[in-house]
């Protein structure tokens, strides 16, 4: 779904609904500038980019180029999701 600034504004409650169903667009000056998700779908995101940087993090220390703190948290995160 597609709004303008301006409609949202008028009717932020009607579109925070519908982001239940599916995403809004926003619209500033013709083109698209933003747009709002529910909590459930950016969690989604959330954990498709840890297991993503996991993945990165594993292939790393695969390939002998793991090293440091920040890369084992990374690890952590990805065998608990």
């Amino acid at each position: 779904m597609n709004v303008s600034t301006t409609e949202l504004k008028a009717h932020l409650g009607r579109y925070l609904e519908s982001v239940t169903r599916e995403p809004v667009f926003i619209e500033n000056n013709g083109r698209s500038t933003a747009v709002i998700i529910s909590v459930e779908e950016y969690q989604k995101f959330v954990a498709l980019d840890d297991m993503y940087w996991g993945a990165l993090a594993m292939q790393a220390k695969q390939e002998g180029v793991y090293q440091g703190d920040a890369m084992q948290r990374i690890l952590d995160i990805a065998q608990k999701k």
